[in-house]
């Protein structure tokens, strides 16, 4: 029955790839600026016959109609097509730039976790005292902070004022260690080279504070919630009616069912960083998928949009269909 569902979701899947497919075409199409004349602007003084060829070879002179069949026809056999700018094809640059971009989102995420999970249950113990409130008022202002606003002042803080932090990149020239699985801190740990890895995270920390940040008040808000709501169930009713100690009460019974919802909301979220990150990136000189995506737009780069669009859109349905998964496994009334 489960693997039933499985597949039900994966074939739902279908309709939305093709309509995130269709809309970043048109989209794309609609938007004001033509790709050739971005390519030309610095070329100096060109031709007519030159434009032409140019357009002809992009297959732009062709009907919108027939460049929706093509584009489609390529995408059915994971053909993402060729950047106009880099002149590389497009899923080799998203691979290039994807370990960056889930480098910097794994980091976000734990700084969320580290924060948000803590400050939920400690709030939910506290319930309306004024740890409670305080920590409920720092998750509002976390909410409500823009990550670019965040970064540019982390920024000034501790790179520009203190001198603490780097202002931008993945790693200082000058290391150099083999890229195994291209998350240079993984990498560098398994290089040995210890120097290489403090550069690392001294690059990562202001990024993944910039974009955990929100998350983690979400996460806060969501465990405390949570937490709260398992606290009125039965069966810690009755774990503390044995004279469970308090700390197991806390920890086993509700935590383990408290953190259901907190499952849901991280996979989405997960999603949510690996595709909203293009300013946070594009802030921090982070050379991942989100300033790729960022350049294509600003160079009309159709295929590069359109490819990096897509795998967001692969990457938002894959966590969906996860979640979905876990919860049957953590949800003992969704295994049936």
């Amino acid at each position: 029955m489960r693997f039933v569902k499985i597949i039900e979701r994966v074939l739902l899947t279908i309709p939305i790839m093709i309509g995130v497919a269709l809309l970043v075409f048109l989209f794309m199409r609609l938007t004001p600026g033509d790709p050739v004349d971005m390519m030309m602007g610095d070329a100096g003084n060109v031709s007519e016959k030159e434009i032409e060829a140019l357009t002809a070879e992009l297959n732009l002179d062709k009907p919108l109609h027939v460049q929706l069949t093509m584009y489609l026809s390529d995408l059915i056999k994971g053909d993402l097509g060729e950047s106009y700018t880099k002149r590389k094809p497009v899923t080799e640059l998203v691979f290039e730039t994807l370990p960056a971009t889930v480098e910097l989102a794994l980091a976000a995420t734990f700084v969320s976790l580290i924060i948000g999970i803590p400050i939920g249950v400690i709030s939910a113990v506290k319930q309306n005292k004024l740890i409670d409130r305080v920590s409920m008022g720092g998750s509002f202002l976390g909410i409500s902070m823009p990550p670019f606003w965040l970064g540019i002042v982390l920024i000034l803080l501790f790179s520009v004022h203190f001198g603490l932090m780097p202002v931008k990149g993945r790693i200082d020239f000058g290391y150099q260690f083999p890229t195994v699985t291209g998350l240079y801190v993984i990498d560098s740990l398994l290089a040995g080279d210890f120097e290489a890895f403090k550069n690392v995270v001294k690059h990562l920390v202001l990024p993944a504070v910039t974009l955990g940040a929100g998350m983690g008040a979400i996460v806060a808000r969501v465990t405390r919630s949570s937490m709260i709501e398992t606290f009125r169930s039965d069966y810690v009713t009755l774990a503390r009616a044995k004279g469970v100690k308090e700390w197991r009460v806390i920890v086993i019974h509700a935590l383990r069912n408290g953190l259901i919802p907190v499952v849901t909301m991280v996979g989405l979220e997960i999603g949510v960083l690996l595709s909203g990150n293009m300013i946070v990136e594009t802030v921090f000189g982070w050379p991942g998928l989100g300033r790729l995506a960022v350049d294509g737009i600003f160079n009309r780069d159709y295929p590069l949009v359109q490819g990096v669009v897509m795998f967001y859109a692969f990457v938002f349905v894959f966590a969906n269909l996860i979640v979905d998964i876990l919860y049957t496994y953590l949800d003992p009334k969704l295994k049936t």
